[in-house]
Parts: C-alpha cells; structure tokens; sequence
C-alpha cells in the first residue's frame, strides 16, 4: 500500500501500526497529493491509504488522479475530518472508502484489506452522513443571475423595474423567472418567494441572514 498524508509523523505512526499485519506491506510514503498521484504511478499499490487536505493538490483530486491512471489501485480515504462537502468530493472522485483516523488497527487493517477487495468501507458517521443526504430533497440551484432577479421579486420589483436595475430587457427578466418557477416547481411569483426562503435560497427578511 501507498501512504499519502502531509504529516511525516502520521505516516511514520501508521506505517509503524500497520507493519504487525503480515499481509500488509507500505511501498511507499506521500507528502501531498501530487507526490501521491506520481508514485502510485510507479508503484502501481493495491491501496493508497489518502489524507484529504494536502498541499499541492488535495486528496480528492489525487484520489480521481490515480484512478484514471493507475488501473487495479483503489484509494482508501483516512483523514480527521466528516464534513458533507469532504465525504460528498470524496465519493464523487471515486474513493473506495472514507475512514476516519481514530479508526482502530484491526478495523483499519480489515478496511485495507476490503478496500483491496474492491468493497466499500465507511466509517459509521460517515455512512450516516451520506444516507441522511441521499434521504434529503434537493435544494434548487439558481444561478447567481436568477437569484439576483428573485431577490428583486422579493422585494416587490416588476419586470421593468428589475430589468432596469439589473440592466437587461424585461424579455430577459421574464426568460429568467420562466426558469425560476420550472426550478422551484411553482406557478407565480409569490409561491417562488415563499419556497425559496423556505428552502434558504433567499434570506428570510429580518432573519440572521439577511
């Protein structure tokens, strides 16, 4: 296995922890992601064992890196932190698994090994995080354009008066709230307000954010 983190007194530790497991070998030792990306290349591991922020290039985009590249190698996250936005580019760059590093040895040593199997590992905050997003409705994204014209609607504008402050035609405004409503599965302007403060696109006037 390759072992990528930017501490050289966690790799030493790991490498050191996961030396007792006579199955488990460490071929190599990554200080950022982009060293990670050039000797998985050469080395060609069954597991990289990949921290996620690094210097030089993180450990997602290492992570879809080394799986573009590097055919037969799977990439096991290990890292301190279980954010959403983590655990979603994570998975999204083709990570086998998300450990989080207060994981024991035996369990990590078991995760390398299900990792090189092709098995999914996740920690169990991390697969609660991940089931809870998927069980979650989608919030609409707006564009930075639709948001500024539904924030006008908001504040009462017609099309003219948006299309003036905005400076763009009121053809153009009404091009932009057709999408609006077909993003937020509405009818009118005001059931567009409602749902977007109710679904946090807009600030609720008077409310922390505004």
């Amino acid at each position: 296995m390759l072992l990528a983190d930017d501490h050289p007194v966690v790799r030493a530790g790991l490498a050191g922890m996961l030396s007792a497991e006579e199955d488990l070998v460490v071929v190599g030792e990554a200080g950022d992601g982009a060293e990670a990306v050039t000797l998985a290349q050469r080395l060609s591991p069954d597991v990289v064992l990949m921290d996620l922020r690094m210097p030089e290039m993180d450990g997602a985009d290492a992570t879809a890196a080394i799986l573009s590249s590097c055919q037969g190698t799977r990439v096991l996250v290990l890292t301190t932190y279980d954010t959403d936005a983590d655990i979603v580019r994570a998975v999204e760059s083709g990570a086998t698994g998300y450990l989080l590093k207060d994981t024991p040895r035996a369990q990590l040593a078991e995760a390398i090994r299900a990792a090189a199997r092709g098995e999914t590992v996740l920690a169990p905050p991390v697969a609660a995080r991940l089931v809870s997003r998927l069980r979650a409705p989608a919030v609409p994204v707006l564009t930075p354009r639709e948001t500024e014209v539904l924030t006008a609607v908001a504040r009462g504008l017609s099309n003219p008066d948006i299309g003036r402050e905005l400076y763009i035609g009121e053809a153009t405004v009404k091009t932009h709230l057709i999408r609006i409503f077909s993003k937020l599965e509405v009818d009118d302007r005001t059931a567009a307000v409602t749902k977007a403060y109710r679904l946090g696109i807009l600030p609720i006037p008077g409310g922390p954010d505004a």
